[in-house]
């Protein structure tokens, strides 16, 4: 098997894991028993169990970010922007569950540079968000269009895991949740 078929089968099986028992109970010979490997080639492309976690968040932050550019590429206005922004973020919530949960669950990360990579995930969306709002809306200042683009971060942060415990809740419907509130205070600053 090529190097990145196998380091990509890695890091799914890892994913799964760590998201089914937590970072701290996940065993490296677990993940190698089930991807079919040693562990020493476990610890020859990842280094560490930390280092394996690291390419975990990693590749599930490289896949949010392609989604999200991706939902937002044919949008027409700053309304269908954000629709199909966040639209994207609680679909990949709801479809890539595991990698939410790696994502997500940095309390039990604190101490390691996995609270650093989820971070950056959360800098990477803000960053997104605030580039899209400067293209659509005039915000004024660069200040407060980064205050704003934290602000939706973390209130869609904060909605997907109240969705978690609401399974009832559709993508669409958090999505159309998260818009009553963020487009109303927004809508008067479009351009």
């Amino acid at each position: 098997m090529p190097r990145a078929e196998r380091e990509r089968q890695m890091i799914e099986v890892a994913e799964s894991v760590f998201a089914e028992r937590g970072y701290t109970a996940a065993s490296m010979d677990e993940i190698a028993e089930r991807v079919g490997v040693s562990k020493p080639m476990l610890y020859e492309y990842f280094h560490s169990k930390e280092g394996l976690l690291l390419a975990c968040i990693a590749e599930s932050r490289a896949e949010l970010r392609k989604v999200t550019e991706e939902s937002v590429a044919g949008a027409t206005s700053p309304e269908d922007a954000l629709r199909r922004g966040l639209l994207a973020f609680f679909v990949y919530i709801r479809e890539r569950r595991q990698a939410w949960s790696l994502l997500r669950h940095e309390m039990v990360l604190i101490g390691t540079s996995a609270s650093d990579e989820i971070e950056a995930t959360r800098r990477q969306q803000t960053d997104l968000i605030a580039k899209l709002m400067t293209g659509y809306l005039d915000l004024g200042s660069p200040l407060r269009v980064e205050a704003v683009a934290e602000f939706v971060v973390g209130a869609c942060e904060r909605l997907a895991i109240w969705c978690e415990r609401h399974v009832e809740v559709t993508p669409e419907r958090a999505t159309d949740y998260a818009m009553d509130v963020l487009w109303s205070g927004l809508r008067g600053r479009a351009g």
